[in-house]
């Protein structure tokens, strides 16, 4: 007998304080028991960047938000076609910086 998963529905609560913030920049970097995602603002024709968000999560957290951001990613380009990134050839765009520590 296979055994079923049961999906829990969370509620989830954001403040009406809580503000978004824009990141085109982000450094990972990591020790044994977490990862660290800092998210600046790297400011156009600078060589100047201003922090947005410190965000700390479990090792495990990292890689099912790497299955998660990869599946979203596949629907997305499912619906609106291939996103092509600078590195690989495509057209360049500031705001996909990624710097890992």
């Amino acid at each position: 007998m296979t055994e079923k998963k049961r999906t829990q529905q969370l509620g989830v609560r954001i403040p009406e304080s809580l503000e978004p913030v824009y990141a085109n920049l982000i450094k990972i970097s990591h020790a044994d028991d977490e990862v660290t995602l800092t998210f600046l603002h790297k400011i156009p024709e600078t060589n100047l960047a201003q922090g947005r968000a410190i965000v700390t999560i479990t090792p495990q957290h990292a890689k099912r938000l790497l299955r998660a951001l990869s599946a979203n990613l596949k629907r997305y380009e499912a619906t609106y076609g291939e996103i092509k990134l600078p590195e690989d050839g495509g057209a360049r765009e500031e705001s996909s910086n990624v710097e890992v520590a």
